[in-house]
């Protein structure tokens, strides 16, 4: 027995592979019709995303705009300023910072004392340039957030109340730095969609490490003492990490890929690799990624501290405290940030006479499958990630000048990488023609958020041929030697490419690959 040929926006014919040997065609076309064909013409004159054609991408991807929310300031020239110039975003940490709305002051003091990492890289708050508006971004005030059909979306709850999703005390404070990042951005980039097309084409690729854990502790506390009828109702939609991309999405409307990698300290490397091969597979024309984070809680550094993560000997100087490679490290700094950039497809780009920072060449991942937080002795997973960038792109080593390296300030993860990295580049890495540094010296660990803001920092790397220098690195490891070195100042060099590393807690490893456009 034939049947005809299934035709719609989503089903292009009926295979067996997806009926049951005993009438499955049967009740397959009997649900196909009942549900798809009257759906075709209510759709197809309202989206356009199902009367398109199959886009043929070049292959080629560009950077067209930038953002950056980070300890070293607000935006991306700030923070590269002061980047290069070998200052720091690391302070002592106040009780102000452990974020304890809902506990009594001899809790919170005592917490503190208790605390054994006093340092964090913390975003700079106030109106000064360069300074994060937490009145503009945090509070919301200047927020206006339009919604898909320019509607207002919101939640019906039991008690007759209506959640709105654009409310601004459903923004914690990890989803204000990416909307703060992903405005810089777009407005780099000068793309700003009008026309339905265009919104449907563009996606968001935000992910985050651990959301808003100040908010889930400070709803623990009130179930502690009895107080569970006043957790507000937003207390979800804050703690949610993939509602960083999903504020980004309403309040400009985008309407392609909608999605949060969650992979630990890989996660901004991560959501960009993604972010391009969505773009590669033709989801999207343009896509927004990036990562971001606000672990500057008690419950945050108090975990850290517990898993023996973080520095504990520098309480008493805080800007020495992160200090990657050196013999003196004995920890990361945790640190707090956004970074989003905006990636395009080259016609796409062109067309629109876009400015272009880099391309992007390259995307490795792999998985360590060894230990929950350390990595595994021999660097055999940051090496995979590193070969796999570099054979998606076609270049060999030697055509690589810098290495943005993920070196956190920890005894045996800086060691490791850069015995990878040796490995790696071999000859190129020893004769001193590779240049690398960490720039966590300078902006800590942002977690969820370092693999997107160092992936700008490689880029602007790329762009001003400007490689960023390694900050308190005054007594380098014994695997170094005069020709293998991290750099220790900011260097003017021609960069061809460049190589950025991210590596997380549960062994999972991405490495991005950036290009000279010309």
């Amino acid at each position: 027995m034939s049947f005809p040929t299934v035709s719609s926006p989503f089903f292009f014919n009926a295979t067996s592979s997806f009926l049951s040997p005993e009438g499955g065609r049967h009740r397959y076309y009997t649900f196909l019709q009942s549900h798809l064909f009257a759906y075709d013409a209510l759709t197809t004159s309202r989206f356009s995303v199902l009367r398109m054609e199959k886009r043929q991408v070049s292959g080629e991807l560009f950077y067209t705009g930038l953002g950056l929310v980070t300890p070293l300031g607000c935006g991306v020239g700030t923070t590269w300023k002061h980047l290069i110039e070998g200052k720091c975003g690391i302070r002592a940490v106040t009780t102000e910072d452990l974020k304890m709305n809902a506990f009594d002051k001899e809790t919170l003091t005592l917490t503190f004392d208790q605390l054994t990492s006093k340092v964090a890289a913390i975003v700079p708050c106030g109106t000064a340039p360069g300074e994060f508006n937490e009145d503009l971004w945090f509070n919301a005030k200047g927020l206006n957030m339009n919604c898909i059909l320019n509607q207002r979306s919101s939640v019906c709850l039991e008690n007759g109340l209506s959640l709105c999703l654009d409310d601004h005390r459903s923004i914690a404070r990890f989803i204000s730095y990416a909307l703060c990042a992903a405005d810089e951005a777009l407005k780099d980039a000068k793309w700003a969609p009008t026309d339905q097309e265009q919104k449907e084409r563009t996606g968001v690729s935000i992910g985050g490490g651990t959301g808003s854990i100040s908010d889930i502790l400070d709803a623990a506390q009130m179930i502690c003492e009895k107080r569970i009828r006043r957790l507000s109702p937003f207390f979800i939609p804050r703690i949610l990490i993939n509602m960083a991309s999903g504020h980004v999405s309403m309040k400009y409307g985008f309407q392609g890929p909608n999605h949060a990698a969650v992979t630990a300290c890989a996660t901004g490397a991560h959501s960009i690799g993604d972010a391009m091969r969505m773009v590669q597979f033709g989801d999207a024309d343009v896509m927004v990624a990036g990562g971001t984070e606000s672990s500057i809680d008690a419950l945050s550094i108090a975990g850290f501290c517990k898993a023996r993560a973080l520095t504990t000997k520098y309480n008493s100087s805080p800007s020495e405290a992160s200090r990657p490679f050196d013999c003196g490290r004995d920890g990361f700094v945790i640190g707090e940030g956004s970074g989003v950039l905006i990636l395009e497809e080259l016609e796409h780009a062109k067309s629109r006479g876009a400015k272009i920072y880099a391309e992007v060449r390259g995307y490795g991942m792999s998985g360590d499958a060894y230990h929950i937080t350390q990595p595994h002795t021999d660097g055999r997973g940051a090496i995979l990630a590193m070969a796999r960038a570099l054979k998606q792109a076609g270049l060999h080593p030697n055509q690589v000048d810098y290495v943005n390296a993920h070196a956190t300030s920890t005894p045996l993860g800086d060691a490791i990488e850069a015995n990878a990295i040796k490995a790696m580049f071999t000859d190129h890495a020893t004769s001193g023609s590779l240049a690398f540094s960490s720039t966590k010296g300078a902006v800590g660990h942002l977690l969820g958020a370092a693999g997107a803001v160092e992936a700008i920092f490689t880029i602007l790397t790329v762009h001003h041929g400007l490689a960023p220098l390694t900050l308190n690195l005054t007594k380098p490891d014994p695997i170094f030697n005069d020709a293998f070195m991290p750099l220790t100042a900011s260097k003017e060099m021609p960069i061809r490419a460049a190589l950025s590393n991210s590596f997380g807690f549960g062994g999972t490893n991405a490495s991005l690959l950036f290009a000279s456009p010309s």
